[in-house]
């Protein structure tokens, strides 16, 4: 089974800011919800992260060692990092809802994204019908993996909710990938 793990939250999450590859470590809510959904998921074969700090720092949780893959690296919103993801101009959310291969400067396109994320799933498949493994990533790499698993595009990306430390379930049926769930959450105190 393939196990997707968005990380736990940040501070530039409960501000509502597009991170991308900005680093910031997870906050105390994050760290309870990674220990969390590790707890959910329970013992695994391997780990995988972005090389993220808030991935990593995730990963962690799942007492294995971990390997770090550049494959689950979160898209990169060039100029609009670390702004309010609604102060980011409806023309862009536009073009990047339309048109995959739109990057804004210093970015990267959905395209790109959909197709390094589909090498690193293609990777995994002969391994996640014997093994537990667990990536942990972010939210659009992981709407990726669906949408490999769903054999769709990227079209899902913008009809699709993923929350923080959430879990979507990949495994390898009679035809190729099968998703078993989709955004599960483990229970976490009040925050």
């Amino acid at each position: 089974m393939l196990y997707l793990v968005r990380h736990g939250r940040t501070d530039a999450n409960k501000q509502g800011l597009l991170q991308g590859r900005l680093d910031p470590p997870l906050d105390e809510i994050g760290r309870k919800q990674a220990e969390a959904i590790a707890d959910l998921i329970g013992d695994v074969d391997e780990v995988i992260s972005s090389p993220l700090q808030r991935a990593q720092e995730t990963a962690s949780f799942f007492g294995r060692d971990v390997v770090v893959d550049d494959a689950w690296v979160e898209l990169a919103y060039g100029e609009y990092e670390g702004v309010p993801a609604g102060e980011v101009p409806p023309e862009v959310w536009q073009s990047w809802k339309t048109n995959s291969m739109y990057a804004t400067k210093g970015g990267e396109s959905f395209g790109a994204l959909d197709a390094r994320v589909r090498v690193a799933c293609e990777a995994l498949a002969d391994r996640i019908h014997s093994r537990h493994i667990v990536v942990v990533s972010h939210v659009s790499p992981i709407k990726a993996a669906v949408g490999w698993a769903l054999n769709t595009t990227m079209d899902i990306m913008f009809h699709c909710h993923l929350g923080q430390a959430s879990l979507c379930r990949v495994d390898m049926g009679r035809f190729g990938p099968l998703l078993h769930s989709f955004n599960e959450q483990a229970t976490v105190g009040p925050y």
